[in-house]
């Protein structure tokens, strides 16, 4: 369910903004992102695991935050961060 150390240092140099960035907006998502998936995939298979389903909603509603956040600074940006990690809004 977790992201393990790798996967996540390999997801903060795919969309780091420059050397050594790891909190700015388009990494925390991309993070997020990847968190959610794996979420996901749990759930085909423990369908009724309720508690990590709401672990779920608040990530989905972490990363929803951090989008908005973007898209007021910079419109362009965020449809590059949408783009590129495919998510539907």
């Amino acid at each position: 369910m977790s992201i393990t150390t790798g996967r996540k240092a390999e997801v903060i140099k795919s969309n780091a903004t420059k050397a050594g960035d790891t909190g700015s907006p388009e990494v925390q998502v991309a993070i997020l992102t990847e968190r959610i998936t794996n979420l996901t995939e749990h759930f085909k298979s423990h369908v009724k695991d309720n508690h990590s389903r709401r672990g779920l909603l608040k990530l989905v509603s972490q990363r929803r935050q951090l989008l908005d956040y973007v898209k007021r600074g910079d419109e362009g940006r965020y449809q590059k961060i949408i783009e590129k990690l495919g998510i539907r809004r």
